[in-house]
Protein backbone atom coordinates (compact mmCIF):
# COMPACT_ATOMS: atom_id res chain seq x y z
CA UNK A 1 0.00 0.00 0.00
CA UNK A 2 2.82 2.40 0.88
CA UNK A 3 4.38 1.73 -2.56
CA UNK A 4 1.14 2.82 -4.20
CA UNK A 5 1.11 6.05 -2.20
CA UNK A 6 4.76 6.69 -3.10
CA UNK A 7 4.14 5.95 -6.78
CA UNK A 8 1.23 8.37 -6.84
CA UNK A 9 3.32 10.95 -4.92
CA UNK A 10 0.46 11.22 -2.42
CA UNK A 11 2.66 10.57 0.60
CA UNK A 12 5.05 13.46 0.12
CA UNK A 13 2.46 15.81 -1.38
CA UNK A 14 -0.18 15.43 1.35
CA UNK A 15 -0.51 18.82 3.08
CA UNK A 16 0.90 18.95 6.57
CA UNK A 17 -0.70 21.27 9.12
CA UNK A 18 1.24 24.44 9.79
CA UNK A 19 1.67 23.52 13.45
CA UNK A 20 3.35 20.27 12.39
CA UNK A 21 5.62 21.98 9.85
CA UNK A 22 6.73 24.53 12.44
CA UNK A 23 7.34 21.99 15.18
CA UNK A 24 10.69 22.92 16.80
CA UNK A 25 13.67 20.83 15.80
CA UNK A 26 16.03 22.35 18.39
CA UNK A 27 15.51 23.43 21.98
CA UNK A 28 16.31 27.06 21.14
CA UNK A 29 13.31 27.08 18.77
CA UNK A 30 10.84 26.42 21.58
CA UNK A 31 8.86 29.59 22.19
CA UNK A 32 7.42 30.92 25.40
CA UNK A 33 9.16 28.65 27.94
CA UNK A 34 12.17 30.81 28.77
CA UNK A 35 11.83 29.98 32.47
CA UNK A 36 12.59 26.33 31.63
CA UNK A 37 14.81 26.34 28.57
CA UNK A 38 16.32 29.78 28.21
CA UNK A 39 14.96 30.97 24.88
CA UNK A 40 4.57 25.95 20.81
CA UNK A 41 4.42 24.95 24.45
CA UNK A 42 4.37 21.31 23.33
CA UNK A 43 5.50 19.05 26.16
CA UNK A 44 5.97 16.10 23.82
CA UNK A 45 8.14 18.18 21.50
CA UNK A 46 10.35 19.33 24.36
CA UNK A 47 10.75 15.75 25.62
CA UNK A 48 11.71 14.61 22.12
CA UNK A 49 14.27 17.39 21.78
CA UNK A 50 15.74 16.62 25.21
CA UNK A 51 16.22 12.99 24.18
CA UNK A 52 17.96 14.13 20.99
CA UNK A 53 20.22 16.56 22.84
CA UNK A 54 21.19 13.92 25.46
CA UNK A 55 21.56 11.05 22.96
CA UNK A 56 18.91 8.99 24.74
CA UNK A 57 16.43 6.72 22.96
CA UNK A 58 13.03 8.41 22.98
CA UNK A 59 10.04 6.24 23.97
CA UNK A 60 6.55 7.66 24.30
CA UNK A 61 3.50 6.09 25.95
CA UNK A 62 0.17 7.41 27.14
CA UNK A 63 -1.26 6.54 30.53
CA UNK A 64 -4.71 6.57 28.96
CA UNK A 65 -3.95 3.63 26.67
CA UNK A 66 -1.19 1.80 28.54
CA UNK A 67 -1.45 -0.78 31.29
CA UNK A 68 0.82 -2.90 33.45
CA UNK A 69 1.76 -5.25 30.61
CA UNK A 70 2.97 -2.44 28.38
CA UNK A 71 4.90 -0.84 31.24
CA UNK A 72 6.70 -4.12 31.96
CA UNK A 73 7.56 -4.53 28.28
CA UNK A 74 8.81 -0.93 28.11
CA UNK A 75 11.05 -1.43 31.16
CA UNK A 76 12.45 -4.73 29.82
CA UNK A 77 13.29 -3.10 26.50
CA UNK A 78 14.94 -0.18 28.32
CA UNK A 79 17.06 -2.61 30.38
CA UNK A 80 18.22 -4.37 27.24
CA UNK A 81 18.98 -1.04 25.61
CA UNK A 82 20.95 0.03 28.67
CA UNK A 83 22.95 -3.21 28.59
CA UNK A 84 23.84 -2.35 25.00
CA UNK A 85 25.15 1.03 26.10
CA UNK A 86 22.23 3.44 25.50
CA UNK A 87 19.86 5.03 27.97
CA UNK A 88 16.14 5.63 27.51
CA UNK A 89 14.10 8.77 27.92
CA UNK A 90 10.56 7.61 28.62
CA UNK A 91 7.87 10.22 28.02
CA UNK A 92 4.55 9.40 29.71
CA UNK A 93 1.65 11.59 28.64
CA UNK A 94 -1.20 12.12 31.17
CA UNK A 95 0.89 10.36 33.81
CA UNK A 96 -1.66 11.20 36.51
CA UNK A 97 -4.02 8.64 34.92
CA UNK A 98 -1.83 5.82 36.27
CA UNK A 99 -2.97 4.47 39.63
CA UNK A 100 -0.75 4.42 42.72
CA UNK A 101 0.66 0.94 42.04
CA UNK A 102 1.46 1.79 38.43
CA UNK A 103 3.18 5.01 39.48
CA UNK A 104 5.22 3.09 42.06
CA UNK A 105 6.43 0.74 39.34
CA UNK A 106 8.56 3.56 37.90
CA UNK A 107 10.60 3.94 41.10
CA UNK A 108 13.11 1.06 40.70
CA UNK A 109 13.88 1.78 37.03
CA UNK A 110 14.32 5.48 37.80
CA UNK A 111 16.61 4.76 40.75
CA UNK A 112 18.89 2.34 38.88
CA UNK A 113 19.12 4.62 35.84
CA UNK A 114 17.28 2.31 33.44
CA UNK A 115 15.05 5.19 32.36
CA UNK A 116 14.95 8.93 32.57
CA UNK A 117 11.29 9.67 33.12
CA UNK A 118 9.44 12.71 31.84
CA UNK A 119 5.79 12.70 32.84
CA UNK A 120 3.33 15.22 31.48
CA UNK A 121 0.14 16.13 33.28
CA UNK A 122 -2.44 18.87 33.02
CA UNK A 123 -3.24 18.43 36.72
CA UNK A 124 -1.51 19.71 39.82
CA UNK A 125 1.14 17.01 40.42
CA UNK A 126 1.12 17.55 44.18
CA UNK A 127 -2.49 16.34 44.18
CA UNK A 128 -2.33 13.63 41.52
CA UNK A 129 1.10 11.96 41.82
CA UNK A 130 2.52 9.75 44.55
CA UNK A 131 4.81 11.48 47.02
CA UNK A 132 7.51 8.85 46.37
CA UNK A 133 7.48 9.59 42.65
CA UNK A 134 7.45 13.34 43.18
CA UNK A 135 10.40 13.14 45.57
CA UNK A 136 12.52 11.64 42.80
CA UNK A 137 11.44 14.16 40.20
CA UNK A 138 11.78 17.82 39.42
CA UNK A 139 8.54 19.62 38.65
CA UNK A 140 8.72 21.98 35.68
CA UNK A 141 5.65 24.05 34.92
CA UNK A 142 4.83 24.84 31.30
CA UNK A 143 3.15 28.19 31.01
CA UNK A 144 0.54 29.30 28.53
CA UNK A 145 2.25 31.34 25.84
CA UNK A 146 2.16 35.08 26.38
CA UNK A 147 1.30 37.55 23.62
CA UNK A 148 4.96 37.99 22.64
CA UNK A 149 5.47 34.23 22.22
CA UNK A 150 2.27 33.86 20.17
CA UNK A 151 3.36 36.75 17.96
CA UNK A 152 6.75 35.09 17.55
CA UNK A 153 5.04 31.92 16.31
CA UNK A 154 2.89 33.90 13.88
CA UNK A 155 6.01 35.57 12.45
CA UNK A 156 7.62 32.14 11.98
CA UNK A 157 4.46 31.04 10.19
CA UNK A 158 4.60 34.09 7.92
CA UNK A 159 8.23 33.30 7.08
CA UNK A 160 7.35 29.68 6.37
CA UNK A 161 4.46 30.69 4.10
CA UNK A 162 6.41 33.61 2.56
CA UNK A 163 3.45 35.95 3.03
CA UNK A 164 2.03 38.10 5.82
CA UNK A 165 -1.22 37.35 7.57
CA UNK A 166 -3.99 39.38 5.90
CA UNK A 167 -4.95 41.15 9.10
CA UNK A 168 -5.17 44.75 10.23
CA UNK A 169 -3.14 45.45 13.40
CA UNK A 170 -6.16 45.35 15.71
CA UNK A 171 -7.35 42.11 14.10
CA UNK A 172 -3.91 40.56 14.59
CA UNK A 173 -4.10 41.55 18.24
CA UNK A 174 -7.52 39.90 18.46
CA UNK A 175 -6.14 36.72 16.87
CA UNK A 176 -3.45 36.53 19.56
CA UNK A 177 -6.18 36.75 22.20
CA UNK A 178 -8.26 34.06 20.51
CA UNK A 179 -5.32 31.66 20.75
CA UNK A 180 -5.71 31.79 24.54
CA UNK A 181 -2.04 31.01 25.13
CA UNK A 182 -2.05 27.94 22.86
CA UNK A 183 0.61 27.96 20.12
CA UNK A 184 -0.98 25.17 18.09
CA UNK A 185 -4.31 27.00 18.17
CA UNK A 186 -2.67 30.22 16.97
CA UNK A 187 -1.16 28.45 13.96
CA UNK A 188 -4.40 26.63 13.17
CA UNK A 189 -6.28 29.94 13.23
CA UNK A 190 -3.63 31.47 10.97
CA UNK A 191 -4.18 28.69 8.43
CA UNK A 192 -7.93 29.35 8.47
CA UNK A 193 -7.34 33.03 7.77
CA UNK A 194 -5.04 32.37 4.84
CA UNK A 195 -7.52 29.92 3.35
CA UNK A 196 -10.41 32.34 3.71
CA UNK A 197 -8.70 35.47 2.38
CA UNK A 198 -9.33 36.45 -1.22
CA UNK A 199 -6.45 38.02 -3.18
CA UNK A 200 -5.69 41.43 -1.70
CA UNK A 201 -8.25 41.07 1.12
CA UNK A 202 -7.29 42.34 4.59
CA UNK A 203 -9.49 41.43 7.54
CA UNK A 204 -10.43 43.82 10.34
CA UNK A 205 -11.72 42.60 13.70
CA UNK A 206 -15.22 42.06 12.37
CA UNK A 207 -13.96 40.17 9.36
CA UNK A 208 -11.74 38.03 11.55
CA UNK A 209 -14.71 37.12 13.74
CA UNK A 210 -16.64 36.04 10.64
CA UNK A 211 -13.80 33.78 9.52
CA UNK A 212 -12.93 32.04 12.79
CA UNK A 213 -15.17 31.13 15.66
CA UNK A 214 -13.94 32.18 19.05
CA UNK A 215 -12.20 29.34 20.84
CA UNK A 216 -13.73 28.15 24.11
CA UNK A 217 -11.56 29.24 27.05
CA UNK A 218 -9.24 26.60 28.51
CA UNK A 219 -11.32 25.49 31.45
CA UNK A 220 -12.37 22.18 32.92
CA UNK A 221 -15.22 22.44 35.39
CA UNK A 222 -13.99 19.38 37.26
CA UNK A 223 -10.31 20.24 37.40
CA UNK A 224 -7.78 22.85 38.51
CA UNK A 225 -8.91 25.73 36.27
CA UNK A 226 -12.31 25.59 37.92
CA UNK A 227 -10.86 25.82 41.43
CA UNK A 228 -8.34 28.50 40.48
CA UNK A 229 -10.95 30.87 39.09
CA UNK A 230 -13.49 30.43 41.88
CA UNK A 231 -10.66 31.01 44.37
CA UNK A 232 -9.71 34.17 42.48
CA UNK A 233 -13.33 35.37 42.48
CA UNK A 234 -13.71 34.75 46.22
CA UNK A 235 -10.48 36.55 47.09
CA UNK A 236 -11.41 39.55 44.93
CA UNK A 237 -14.69 39.85 46.82
CA UNK A 238 -12.89 39.49 50.16
CA UNK A 239 -10.40 42.12 49.00
CA UNK A 240 -13.20 44.55 48.04
CA UNK A 241 -12.25 44.75 44.35
CA UNK A 242 -15.57 44.66 42.45
CA UNK A 243 -13.98 45.10 39.01
CA UNK A 244 -11.59 42.16 39.37
CA UNK A 245 -14.45 40.11 40.85
CA UNK A 246 -16.64 40.87 37.82
CA UNK A 247 -13.78 39.86 35.51
CA UNK A 248 -13.45 36.40 37.06
CA UNK A 249 -17.23 35.99 37.18
CA UNK A 250 -17.37 36.77 33.45
CA UNK A 251 -14.49 34.36 32.79
CA UNK A 252 -16.29 31.51 34.52
CA UNK A 253 -19.64 32.19 32.86
CA UNK A 254 -17.98 32.41 29.43
CA UNK A 255 -16.33 29.05 30.07
CA UNK A 256 -19.67 27.39 30.77
CA UNK A 257 -19.56 27.23 34.55
CA UNK A 258 -22.85 26.31 36.23
CA UNK A 259 -24.36 29.67 37.30
CA UNK A 260 -26.00 28.05 40.32
CA UNK A 261 -22.57 26.88 41.51
CA UNK A 262 -21.50 30.53 41.33
CA UNK A 263 -24.68 31.60 43.14
CA UNK A 264 -23.92 29.17 45.97
CA UNK A 265 -20.39 30.51 46.29
CA UNK A 266 -21.64 34.10 46.40
CA UNK A 267 -23.92 33.10 49.28
CA UNK A 268 -20.89 31.55 50.98
CA UNK A 269 -18.96 34.82 50.52
CA UNK A 270 -21.82 36.73 52.11
CA UNK A 271 -21.79 34.60 55.26
CA UNK A 272 -18.04 34.02 55.53
CA UNK A 273 -16.51 37.37 54.64
CA UNK A 274 -19.28 39.92 55.29
CA UNK A 275 -21.45 38.32 57.92
CA UNK A 276 -23.19 40.77 60.22
CA UNK A 277 -21.14 43.73 59.02
CA UNK A 278 -23.92 43.90 56.40
CA UNK A 279 -26.76 41.44 57.05
CA UNK A 280 -28.32 42.47 53.73
CA UNK A 281 -25.48 40.76 51.84
CA UNK A 282 -26.96 37.33 52.50
CA UNK A 283 -30.39 38.59 51.44
CA UNK A 284 -28.98 40.00 48.20
CA UNK A 285 -26.99 36.83 47.47
CA UNK A 286 -30.03 34.61 47.99
CA UNK A 287 -32.18 36.96 45.92
CA UNK A 288 -29.66 36.69 43.07
CA UNK A 289 -29.92 32.91 43.22
CA UNK A 290 -33.72 33.11 43.09
CA UNK A 291 -33.58 35.62 40.24
CA UNK A 292 -31.35 33.31 38.20
CA UNK A 293 -33.70 30.39 38.91
CA UNK A 294 -36.59 32.54 37.69
CA UNK A 295 -34.97 34.19 34.65
CA UNK A 296 -32.46 31.61 33.48
CA UNK A 297 -29.52 32.48 31.23
CA UNK A 298 -28.43 34.99 30.05
CA UNK A 299 -30.79 37.44 31.79
CA UNK A 300 -30.26 35.87 35.22
CA UNK A 301 -26.51 36.30 34.98
CA UNK A 302 -26.95 40.03 35.55
CA UNK A 303 -28.44 39.22 38.97
CA UNK A 304 -25.28 37.27 39.83
CA UNK A 305 -23.14 40.19 38.66
CA UNK A 306 -25.17 42.58 40.81
CA UNK A 307 -24.73 40.33 43.83
CA UNK A 308 -20.97 40.11 43.20
CA UNK A 309 -20.74 43.90 43.12
CA UNK A 310 -22.75 44.12 46.34
CA UNK A 311 -20.68 41.61 48.30
CA UNK A 312 -17.40 43.03 46.95
CA UNK A 313 -18.32 46.56 48.08
CA UNK A 314 -19.92 45.57 51.40
CA UNK A 315 -18.07 46.13 54.70
CA UNK A 316 -16.16 42.99 55.58
CA UNK A 317 -16.15 40.92 58.76
CA UNK A 318 -15.37 37.29 59.45
CA UNK A 319 -16.26 37.70 63.13
CA UNK A 320 -19.29 35.39 62.89
CA UNK A 321 -17.22 32.81 60.99
CA UNK A 322 -14.42 32.91 63.57
CA UNK A 323 -16.90 32.86 66.47
CA UNK A 324 -18.59 29.74 65.18
CA UNK A 325 -15.22 27.98 64.73
CA UNK A 326 -14.34 28.83 68.35
CA UNK A 327 -17.69 27.55 69.57
CA UNK A 328 -17.25 24.32 67.60
CA UNK A 329 -13.82 23.78 69.11
CA UNK A 330 -15.04 24.26 72.71
CA UNK A 331 -18.09 22.08 72.07
CA UNK A 332 -15.84 19.28 70.79
CA UNK A 333 -13.34 19.62 73.64
CA UNK A 334 -15.79 19.88 76.56
CA UNK A 335 -18.18 17.11 75.57
CA UNK A 336 -21.85 16.81 76.61
CA UNK A 337 -22.08 19.30 79.45
CA UNK A 338 -25.50 19.77 81.00
CA UNK A 339 -27.02 23.25 80.60
CA UNK A 340 -27.78 24.93 83.97
CA UNK A 341 -31.06 23.67 85.39
CA UNK A 342 -32.36 27.22 85.75
CA UNK A 343 -32.99 27.48 81.98
CA UNK A 344 -34.41 23.98 81.52
CA UNK A 345 -38.14 23.23 81.40
CA UNK A 346 -39.70 21.11 84.15
CA UNK A 347 -42.60 19.18 82.58
CA UNK A 348 -42.75 16.62 85.44
CA UNK A 349 -43.06 16.86 89.22
CA UNK A 350 -39.80 15.01 89.73
CA UNK A 351 -37.92 17.49 87.53
CA UNK A 352 -39.43 20.42 89.42
CA UNK A 353 -38.33 18.82 92.69
CA UNK A 354 -34.81 18.50 91.30
CA UNK A 355 -34.68 22.22 90.59
CA UNK A 356 -35.34 22.29 86.84
CA UNK A 357 -36.48 25.80 85.89
CA UNK A 358 -36.22 27.06 89.48
CA UNK A 359 -35.65 30.81 89.78
CA UNK A 360 -35.67 31.33 86.00
CA UNK A 361 -36.01 35.03 85.21
CA UNK A 362 -38.24 35.85 82.24
CA UNK A 363 -36.20 38.50 80.41
CA UNK A 364 -39.22 40.46 79.22
CA UNK A 365 -40.17 41.09 82.83
CA UNK A 366 -36.92 43.02 83.31
CA UNK A 367 -36.87 46.80 82.60
CA UNK A 368 -34.35 46.43 79.77
CA UNK A 369 -35.76 43.01 78.66
CA UNK A 370 -32.45 41.61 79.90
CA UNK A 371 -32.13 39.48 83.02
CA UNK A 372 -28.36 38.94 82.86
CA UNK A 373 -28.60 35.39 84.24
CA UNK A 374 -25.98 32.75 83.48
CA UNK A 375 -26.79 30.39 80.62
CA UNK A 376 -23.52 28.41 80.57
CA UNK A 377 -23.08 24.90 82.00
CA UNK A 378 -22.12 24.99 85.68
CA UNK A 379 -18.70 23.47 84.94
CA UNK A 380 -17.88 25.88 82.09
CA UNK A 381 -17.04 29.52 82.67
CA UNK A 382 -18.49 32.21 80.41
CA UNK A 383 -16.81 32.11 77.01
CA UNK A 384 -16.26 34.95 74.54
CA UNK A 385 -16.54 33.69 70.94
CA UNK A 386 -18.06 36.56 68.99
CA UNK A 387 -16.01 39.75 68.73
CA UNK A 388 -17.69 42.16 66.29
CA UNK A 389 -15.50 44.48 64.26
CA UNK A 390 -15.79 48.26 64.10
CA UNK A 391 -17.16 48.14 60.57
CA UNK A 392 -20.63 48.31 59.10
CA UNK A 393 -23.58 47.05 61.13
CA UNK A 394 -21.30 45.15 63.50
CA UNK A 395 -20.35 48.50 65.01
CA UNK A 396 -23.91 48.71 66.29
CA UNK A 397 -23.86 45.09 67.48
CA UNK A 398 -20.68 45.82 69.45
CA UNK A 399 -22.48 48.66 71.25
CA UNK A 400 -25.30 46.27 72.24
CA UNK A 401 -22.89 43.64 73.53
CA UNK A 402 -20.97 46.25 75.54
CA UNK A 403 -24.26 47.46 77.04
CA UNK A 404 -25.31 43.94 78.08
CA UNK A 405 -21.84 43.25 79.52
CA UNK A 406 -22.16 46.40 81.61
CA UNK A 407 -25.58 45.30 82.91
CA UNK A 408 -24.19 41.86 83.85
CA UNK A 409 -21.39 43.44 85.86
CA UNK A 410 -23.85 45.70 87.64
CA UNK A 411 -25.88 42.61 88.60
CA UNK A 412 -22.83 40.69 89.71
CA UNK A 413 -22.77 38.08 86.85
CA UNK A 414 -19.45 38.49 85.06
Amino acid sequence: MSDLFQAAKLEQDAPRPLADRLRPTRLDEVAGQDHLLGPDTGKTTVARLLAHETKLAFVQISAIFSGVAELKKTFETARARRAAGQGTLLFVDEIHRFNRAQQDSFLPVMEDGTITLIGATTENPSFELNAALLSRARVMTFKALDEAAIDQLLKRAENAESKPLPLEPDAREALVGMADGDGRAALTLAEEIWRAAKPGEIFDRTGLADVVQRRAPIYDKAQEGHYNLISALHKCVRGSDPDAALYYLARMLAAGEDPLFLARRIVRMAVEDIGLADPQALVVANAAKDAYDFLGSPEGELALAQAVIYVATAPKSNAAYVAFKRAQRVAEEKGSLMPPKVILNAPTKMMREEGYGANYEYDHDSPEAFSGQNYWPDSLSRQKFYKPVERGFEREIAKRIDYWDRLRKERGDS
